[in-house]
């Protein structure tokens, strides 16, 4: 069934174009029986262009500062510095134009898009590629126009331009997600589809603020519903519209500026196309869902098939965590973190021998890699019977031992040991856990065996690398997450291990260990 069957059976405007031009609602009920919905109303809200402007000014502010800088570190005071050849022009002029030319080659690659603005990796990426291009462009002119620039000069304000791009755009970034997390700058969406994908998908952005979406609306064009029907999700009233509405009522009602088809089963391939056509002109966007999660995109490629586009999506990453480059990476940092925090790990040693009776060492059993259990090492942080006392605590609080069970204020914990838990500081032995091949910097939690014992297939995908000293549980919350939350997490850094990931976990971790948030 199309757009077009749907809005011809079930509405008194089968045209809707001419519904647009005529600014008349396109509803198939009474006006008496549902507010005047106007389908002009649906407009890109103010605050993408305010967002764009604002980044826009800052990107030029950078720009032309950095321009500035360099020509003051490579030629000092002297102020008639000139590029030479037969085109000679003065740094001044030369650097001017160099930053307005960065900053278009900024907006032809989109780097501004609402869409990509506040995303990270792919707003990262598209700056590096605009600003590799507009070099090369700059490079190229150069030998055409026989303009002979100061490599030195050019040596610097790359880095520096990019760098400052980079971090601006990081802060703008934070900011943002610091708005959608007040609820403000968000972007209403219209989902179509079945109701079981429109559910899910709602769910999943509405535990996820920062995405900047939120559902507002769900058409199913090939269901009847009735006028009070609601998408059964907690804290929000979703409108679940069907056959007694079309296209641009649904788009009215939810307020939508942008659309995600969560399925074609309810369109079709000829509806899911004509969708495109009676979106055109208006300013909404598209999303087709894939109903992928929980995937990577590094991992997700877009290909072709006779006339059909497909997602091609790759296997599991995880064999990649068992090959030379990780074992090498892992083994090399550990050996450098200990020899640079020696220091520090001869000072928390002393610390705890000297403060509290008992081994300076805790050691206990952990399954790592392929379900084989090893001695995990830390400095011990209790008093040396807190095993034992743990089940008596643990009922005192009304909690039971099982996964990530854990005290707040446990008295188990020595003055010393709080400062080294609220830190990390009592994990660092466990580098030599990394030095010796049975844990990992990045990785899985270590988990004990009953533990394990708990884990369904999907949990087992945990066991396929080694666990390591951080991983995306720590980054996330520490012991303030849920079993299942820290599974996920696990699991997804499994299925989607790369280098540059763990370099990003290291980095989230320095940052976590000294907001120290869920450390106890």
């Amino acid at each position: 069934m199309t757009i077009q069957d749907v809005s011809r059976t079930t509405s008194a405007h089968a045209d809707l174009s001419s519904a647009r031009r005529s600014q008349e609602p396109a509803l198939a009920v009474e006006p008496s029986e549902d507010p005047a919905i106007d389908s002009s109303t649906t407009h890109r809200a103010p605050w993408h262009k305010q967002v764009a402007h604002r980044v826009f000014l800052s990107d030029t502010a950078v720009l032309f500062a950095v321009a500035i800088l360099g020509a003051v570190l490579r030629f000092g005071a002297d102020a008639e510095a000139t590029t030479n050849g037969p085109l000679s022009i003065s740094y001044w002029t030369f650097g001017a134009a160099l930053a307005v030319g960065w900053s278009i080659a900024l907006q032809a690659y989109r780097t501004r898009d609402s869409r990509v603005l506040g995303d990270g990796v792919e707003e990262y990426r598209r700056i590096v590629r605009a600003s590799v291009t507009f070099f090369g462009l700059v490079a190229i002119a150069s030998l055409v126009f026989k303009i002979d620039s100061s490599r030195g000069y050019l040596a610097i304000t790359f880095p520096l331009g990019l760098l400052g791009l980079i971090v601006t755009r990081r802060v703008w970034r934070s900011w943002l997600n610091r708005q959608r997390q007040r609820g403000a700058m968000i972007t209403n969406a219209l989902v179509i589809g079945g109701m079981r994908s429109a559910e899910d998908i709602t769910r999943h952005l509405g535990n996820s603020p920062q995405s900047g979406v939120r559902v507002t609306g769900v058409w199913v064009p090939d269901r009847a519903t009735s006028l009070c029907e609601w998408l059964p999700v907690p804290d929000a009233f979703v409108p679940v519209m069907g056959t007694e509405r079309n296209l641009d009522a649904a788009l009215s009602v939810a307020e939508a500026e942008l659309v995600i088809v969560t399925d074609t089963e309810h369109l079709g391939h000829a509806g899911l196309k004509e969708l495109t056509w009676e979106l055109e002109g208006l300013d909404v966007d598209l999303l087709v869902s894939p109903n992928v999660v929980d995937v990577s995109g590094s991992r997700i490629q877009l290909s072709r098939v006779g006339k059909m586009p497909f997602l091609s999506v790759d296997k599991p990453t995880y064999g990649d965590a068992a090959t030379w480059p990780k074992r090498i990476f892992d083994r090399a940092g550990a050996a450098a973190l200990i020899l640079m925090l020696s220091p520090l790990l001869l000072a928390a040693a002393l610390a705890v021998k000297l403060t509290s009776r008992g081994p300076v060492f805790y050691h206990q059993e952990r399954i790592g890699k392929d379900g084989e259990p090893f001695g995990m090492v830390k400095f011990r942080s209790m008093h040396p019977d807190a095993d034992a006392r743990l089940a008596a605590l643990l009922a005192e609080q009304g909690a039971s031992v099982g996964p990530l069970a854990k005290l707040k204020d446990d008295p188990r914990i020595t003055p010393v040991g709080g400062f080294l838990r609220r830190y990390s500081l009592d994990e660092l032995p466990q580098l030599f856990n990394v030095l010796f091949g049975t844990m990992s910097l990045v990785g899985p939690r270590p988990q004990r065996q009953f533990e394990v014992d708990l884990y369904d297939h999907v949990a087992h995908r945990r066991l396929r690398v080694l666990p390591g000293m951080t991983g995306l549980w720590q980054v996330s919350g520490r012991s303030d997450l849920a079993w299942e939350d820290a599974i996920q997490l696990d699991t997804y850094y499994v299925e989607n291990w790369s280098l540059v990931g763990d370099l990003v976990i290291l980095w989230r971790t320095i940052r976590a260990v000294i907001g120290s948030g869920g450390a106890y």
